[in-house]
């Protein structure tokens, strides 16, 4: 009994020391895969990211302090589609301010007409041309004729990239221009022409574009240079009579005079900066190069040209260190755009402050950039550290950048983010 207590208390004491053995060994691995697990599991997850990129797709990742956490090709000039128009809003922020307002004057003459000098402002709509009119039905009874000056741009502003269709991507630019120089509408039953926007009237004008055989539902007025600035002419004399002004049914082109007298001068309701968050939710073409213009004239002077914009833009970037990079146009439409993955890491860095201004999935903010056989993703990830930064560029056809960026945000973005 007593040995054989003994021998159970020596077995007891064996299997316990080594149990506790066992159980050391099972910590110590435990301990070295909870040390360098993240490690290998980040080391697997960057591969995975990768592996996801073909021979024309360039990568960077960045935290908040500006470490690379990832890259590949981020030196090579890649088409940069829709993430260009980050550029474009900050080079308008530092040459004209983040509060710069777009402006219209209006005058009359000595012969009782109206007349509009626009100077690129790409929001006045329906509704902002509604408020104009009552506005001026204050200051004038009646007038002859409604005369258009879109002299403040050149007449020869074509952008890279832009086709004759009738997308709202395509609208064309000008110094006076209403809705977007899209038109949206739709017939009834009898076949008649009727808006498809509430606020905004067919008038007699578009009727007579669109014709009976038009297949479409809407336009970009594309007919002559003057045609945008004719149409918000127009659709001025169309409010003018609801306010009571009594009009001719006249509308042409025409310049101011030194001896015309400013009646009115409209100052956008919007601030450039306000209104860059619609251009990036909705990625307007139109606003981008319609700012890009203006910003060319500010710089410069008028008349605004597409070159004259393209040189602010390029003198702004150089101020920001970027050499190399070709801007054809400011919203990214055009193939002949070229910026590395590191320069758009250079603008997002700039553009931080201003992050909240794009489009947001939870706390990530980023713009999108597609074209055919292109995807481009650029933007930040908010982190307790702060933001850390991304960009995303495939220029192969076939590539994912959303699966990207979801593998990127769950890797380096903050948990539940």
């Amino acid at each position: 009994m007593g040995c054989h207590k003994t021998w159970s208390f020596r077995k007891s004491a064996e299997t316990g020391r080594v149990r506790s053995c066992r159980k050391m060994t099972a910590f110590l691995v435990a301990s070295f895969y909870l040390l360098f697990l993240p490690s290998l599991s980040s080391s697997a997850t960057a591969r995975q990211i990768l592996d996801l990129l073909k021979e024309n797709d360039s990568i960077v990742v960045a935290d908040h302090s500006g470490r690379i956490l990832l890259e590949k090709d981020a030196d090579i000039k890649r088409i940069p589609a829709s993430t260009l128009k980050i550029l474009t809003v900050l080079a308008a922020f530092h040459f004209l301010g983040p509060d710069y307002r777009f402006i219209t004057k209006f005058y009359t003459d000595d012969n009782a007409n109206l007349k509009i000098r626009g100077y690129g402002d790409p929001l006045l709509i329906s509704e902002v041309i509604e408020e104009i009119s009552s506005v001026l039905a204050r200051k004038i009874s009646m007038c002859n004729s409604v005369i258009v000056d879109d002299s403040y741009f050149t007449n020869n502003s074509a952008i890279p990239g832009v086709s004759d269709s009738a997308n709202p991507y395509d609208a064309p630019l000008s110094a006076l221009s209403a809705n977007f120089n899209t038109v949206f509408f739709k017939r009834n039953r009898k076949g008649e022409i009727v808006s498809a926007e509430p606020q905004t009237p067919i008038i007699p004008y578009l009727v007579d574009k669109i014709g009976k055989n038009y297949k479409g539902d809407r336009i970009s007025l594309f007919g002559n240079q003057h045609e945008a600035a004719i149409y918000t002419g127009h659709l001025l004399l169309h409010f003018l009579k609801e306010n009571g002004v009594v009009c001719e049914e006249t509308v042409q082109c025409g310049t101011i005079l030194p001896e015309d007298r400013l009646i009115y001068t409209y100052s956008a309701i919007s601030t450039i900066r306000e209104a860059a968050k619609g251009l990036f939710e909705f990625s307007n073409n139109f606003m981008a190069n319609q700012i890009m213009l203006v910003l060319g004239a500010e710089v410069f002077g008028p008349p605004a040209t597409l070159e004259k914009g393209r040189q602010a833009v390029l003198d702004y970037a150089d101020t920001l260190g970027l050499s190399g990079i070709r801007v054809a146009e400011g919203s990214g439409i055009s193939r002949q755009n070229r910026l590395s993955a590191r320069d758009m890491l250079r603008i997002l860095k700039e553009f931080e402050p201003c992050r909240r201004l794009l489009i947001s999935r939870g706390l990530t903010y980023y713009k999108t950039g597609t074209l055919d056989g292109i995807q481009t993703r650029a933007g930040y990830m908010e982190t307790d550290e702060g933001s850390s930064f991304f960009v995303i560029f495939l220029n192969t056809p076939g590539g994912d950048a959303d699966r990207l960026l979801d593998l990127i945000a769950g890797k380096w973005g903050s948990p539940g983010r």
